[in-house]
């Protein structure tokens, strides 16, 4: 299977949903409902922060459209 590489007005496009995306994430880490202590609450946004990071490097339409379906299936999780 080939891949279809994003121009930068796809970059761009997705740039502002990303964001989003990644701070509703950090607010549900926030929410008191979630029962993690201080340290578990950094670990997590250490881990999420390495997630978007890693996700930001990515250069495949697939790849991005892969990255926003697993932050909205997290999402899914944090609203249940």
């Amino acid at each position: 299977m080939g891949r279809i590489w994003a121009t930068a007005e796809d970059l761009g496009r997705n740039r502002a949903r990303v964001l989003s995306l990644y701070r509703q994430i950090l607010q549900g880490l926030n929410s008191p409902e979630l029962r993690l202590g201080f340290s578990a609450r950094l670990a997590k946004k250490a881990e999420l922060r390495a997630m978007f990071w890693v996700g930001s490097d990515e250069r495949s339409l697939h790849d991005i459209a892969d990255l926003i379906d697993v932050v909205e299936y997290s999402l899914f999780f944090f609203r249940k």
